[in-house]
């Protein structure tokens, strides 16, 4: 069944995996408080002037989308959660990096941020 909302998605796992769902959640609206909730190709997601991030659990770890770009340094931090086409998986044996997720979300935002307002810049203004 496909959920309507992120709490019929999170709802439809074990309760160890909804308690590590809920917090991903609540890290990412603290990171991008003005974000739109919606479900995504199945997925919550998290909109801002563009898809902030999509987040899903899978059976051995969580997945992360899109991939992350633009910033060396948190390019470094997470190679090593890397997976096919840049995605990343979180494994759900291993503690959740919360703090990265944050960082990830952030960055995501800025760059929409930046998008949007590029877009906005190269239109042209009506005179008075």
């Amino acid at each position: 069944m496909t959920p309507i909302t992120i709490d019929d998605y999170i709802a439809a796992f074990p309760p160890d995996v909804q308690r590590i769902l809920q917090k991903i959640r609540a890290t990412i609206r603290q990171a991008v408080p003005d974000a739109e909730e919606r479900i995504s190709y199945r997925m919550p997601t998290f909109f801002l002037d563009g898809v902030v991030v999509h987040f899903g659990a899978f059976k051995r770890h969580i997945g992360l989308y899109p991939p992350v770009s633009g910033d060396a340094r948190l390019m470094a931090d997470v190679a090593p959660y890397a997976g096919d086409k840049g995605n990343l998986q979180f494994p759900l044996d291993q503690p959740m990096p919360y703090d990265l997720i944050d960082r990830i979300a952030r960055a995501r935002m800025a760059a929409n941020v930046r998008s949007a307002a590029s877009r906005g810049s190269g239109k042209m203004k009506e005179s008075p």
